[in-house]
């Protein structure tokens, strides 16, 4: 048996701080595979976990955090599949059951889960319910769940697992009107938002419109591409509707999700616009007919995004098409990049790499 230690970032209370602490590596048993983390992005979501009420989530704790994950694979189990020791992956986050419909086509993001028959179900992958990635080590439950890298940075790759994967997913989600040159807003030009920009340059011929209420959100905008990106305003409706030639956009991804998002969003949308909604901000849509929205609207909550979406955002990324702008963190500093993450002040993505 291994007395080999890794650290890791704990949640151990809920609405309590997360802590460092120290903890026997895990040993890969069966299909589990053994990696070890090179990187692991920060997300607001793990704010949303870390901040939770008892009961609020239907997650055991303590558990460790962190479900953007590269690194390389150190040790599997006698049935495990997939790339081999030593090989260089990222980790598929959202964990399913690997058996229904929807896991079998590789969205195990929608996994038909049954926790209650299931307790390794519970956590809806890793980080959230079930030990992530913000360790020297992490064990994957399957080798399904880990696509190669090659030679990118692990700094880079560990975000694309969740920022980059969620902002493809929220613009495959808006669907066919990206094709015809007309216009989308990017609602919050930040760790998901700035990649979008990207994505949506990279692979559709859309006027790309982005606002924020950071001028340095903007100037990220402008480094990634956007045609047009300005402030939250007053006038900020009437400046996008004149930029769409005054129909309004075919497509509004909102990264914030906030009640003043969600307005701008239903303002500046058109007749038979996609409006798709990945900001968890706390913001509601009422939906009635008649109403505010716009006739025709279609509302989609896209979440995470399929396994073989992630190839994809990998080969942008590989190809220079998709680059995350990252801060980074030893893991010995987490504690500090949450802080910096919740006060608002981090630029693109916070990613802690063991030290």
């Amino acid at each position: 048996m291994s007395t080999a230690r890794t650290r890791a970032v704990r949640l151990t209370r809920w609405g309590g701080r997360p802590v460092l602490t120290e903890l026997p590596q895990p040993t890969p048993t069966g299909e589990q595979v053994l990696v070890r983390v090179e990187a692991a992005g920060l997300c607001r979501s793990d704010l949303h976990v870390a901040d939770a009420a008892p009961g609020g989530l239907p997650y055991r704790i303590p558990f460790t955090l962190g479900h953007e994950i590269a690194g390389r694979v150190l040790e599997r189990g006698p049935r495990a599949v997939g790339p081999a020791v030593g090989e260089r992956v990222a980790v598929y986050g959202p964990w399913g059951c690997g058996r229904c419909a929807n896991c079998a086509a590789g969205a195990e993001n929608y996994c038909d889960r049954r926790p209650d028959l299931d307790r390794e179900l519970a956590g809806t992958g890793a980080g959230l319910g079930r030990d992530g990635g913000m360790a020297d080590t992490v064990l994957v439950p399957s080798g399904r769940l880990l696509v190669p890298v090659g030679d990118l940075d692990a700094a880079q790759a560990a975000p694309l697992t969740d920022a980059g994967l969620t902002a493809y997913h929220a613009v495959t989600a808006a669907g066919r009107p990206l094709a015809d040159g007309a216009s989308v807003v990017v609602l919050g030009v930040g760790g998901l938002g700035h990649l979008a920009v990207q994505i949506l340059r990279a692979t559709t011929t859309a006027q790309v419109l982005a606002v924020d209420v950071r001028e340095e959100a903007l100037a990220l905008a402008d480094a990634c591409g956007a045609h047009f990106a300005t402030l939250l305003r007053t006038d900020t409706v009437r400046v996008l509707r004149a930029r769409t030639g005054g129909t309004g956009a075919v497509a509004v991804l909102d990264f914030a999700g906030s009640r003043s998002s969600l307005e701008l969003a239903v303002a500046v949308l058109r007749a038979g616009g996609e409006l798709v909604v990945v900001g968890s901000g706390g913001g509601e849509l009422t939906v009635r007919k008649p109403g505010a929205l716009p006739p025709g609207t279609r509302i989609s909550l896209p979440f995470w995004g399929t396994l073989p979406e992630l190839e994809r955002v990998l080969a942008l990324a590989r190809e220079g098409a998709l680059r995350v702008e990252v801060e980074r963190y030893a893991l010995s500093s987490a504690p500090e990049a949450f802080e910096r993450l919740r006060a608002g002040t981090v630029r693109g993505r916070a990613v802690v790499v063991p030290d």
